[in-house]
């Protein structure tokens, strides 16, 4: 299969060069008319007759149109080698444009005045996506480098395209379904941070915010969401210890990690403090740009994908209800309370019944 491929695929690659040399002698064919009528020369022309030249422009004419529709031919032959074709130019164009747009963003964040806030959504949800899209599919475009590796390493990444590629090269199909796999695997993370949450309530018993923390903990293990004015009573304890970033203990910042599709490496706190101020300057983009009335139902969708809710079932309406309670909390969040955020996830998203269904009854698609 990879070596019809590789081959069906030269053969396109020279049809199209072959077509734009008979292109380029068609379109000139006045001139390259006139180059014959007018030689001179001692020899006598088989051209020299009217009905000799109709012939050879009559099979160039028709060999240029067969060279034309050569790519309707090849899907018709070999419709899975096209398949394959397809899934890697069109997704090379479409990462390449994105490539460059995040590049752009780059820039126009290191210009003096400017900041996150200063951005598009799209701009911003391309800032914060790209870098994983590149890394997720660096690999195959690497090994795709080395002699005769494109014959093993593209039939491999076309039938594992969820471990081997990136959005850019996803039908709408598998980009719906990929994007409810991963975030499973980022729901799976809720409890052990709320677990966290709970080992801390000991520490706090002589707070003052102590009984209205135990009570909001209370809730979200009884199958209850607090409200957005309960969460927003105990800011204050996200700000010093034992919750703010700072004093997390190193397993409750790695499943943080997960829950917020951040990889493993190195400067955890300080990369889910940049994700937090991402989180911020997106919903200060949203309502800029008209609320959440105004995005298409697709760009809900991912709104609520982003943020650690699975909107797959959910009523629009329902969706722009939970958005609206994040972006509420989102507004009273400052620099020293980022954790808070960082935590939304679970105080607004741990008992939603559509997430508690993908955990528990969508192991299959693993």
């Amino acid at each position: 299969m990879a070596f019809r491929s590789i081959l069906v695929i030269s053969r396109m690659q020279y049809a199209r060069i072959a077509c734009a040399s008979s292109n380029s002698i068609t379109s000139h064919s006045p001139n390259y008319k006139l180059m014959y009528s007018t030689q001179t020369s001692p020899r006598k022309s088989i051209y020299k007759t009217e009905e000799a030249k109709k012939i050879r422009f009559y099979v160039l004419e028709r060999y240029y149109k067969y060279l034309k529709t050569y790519e309707t031919i090849l899907e018709k032959k070999f419709p899975g080698a096209m398949r394959v074709y397809r899934v890697f130019v069109d997704g090379i164009r479409d990462f390449y444009t994105d490539f460059k747009a995040f590049v752009r963003i780059v820039r126009t964040l290191n210009t003096p005045g400017k900041n996150l806030f200063s951005l598009t959504l799209n701009e911003i949800e391309l800032y914060e996506q790209m870098p994983k899209d590149m890394r997720r599919v660096a690999p195959v475009l690497l090994i795709s480098a080395l002699p005769l590796a494109n014959y093993v390493i593209f039939p491999l990444a076309y039938y594992f395209p969820r471990h081997l590629l990136c959005r850019h090269f996803w039908t709408l199909q598998q980009r719906s379904e990929f994007n409810i796999i991963f975030l499973r695997k980022r729901l799976i993370h809720n409890r052990p941070v709320f677990r966290h949450l709970q080992l801390q309530l000991p520490r706090l018993k002589r707070h003052k915010l102590h009984k209205k923390w135990s009570n909001i903990l209370g809730q979200l293990g009884s199958g209850v969401q607090p409200t957005v004015a309960e969460i927003l009573e105990v800011k204050d304890l996200f700000m010093d210890e034992p919750y703010h970033l700072f004093y997390l203990s190193g397993n409750h910042v790695k499943h943080l990690i997960r829950i917020h599709d951040l990889h493993a490496g190195w400067f955890k706190r300080t990369r889910l403090g940049d994700k937090a101020i991402i989180l911020q300057a997106m919903d200060h983009a949203i309502l800029q740009e008209g609320g959440l009335q105004n995005l298409p139902t697709d760009a809900l969708r991912n709104a609520c994908l982003i943020r650690g809710l699975n909107p797959t079932n959910m009523k629009t309406d329902d969706m722009i209800r939970w958005m609206n309670k994040w972006i509420e909390v989102s507004n009273e969040i400052d620099k020293d309370s980022l954790s808070l955020l960082l935590h939304c996830p679970i105080l607004l998203g741990y008992n939603q019944p559509s997430n508690w269904r993908l955990i528990y009854t969508y192991k299959s698609i693993l």
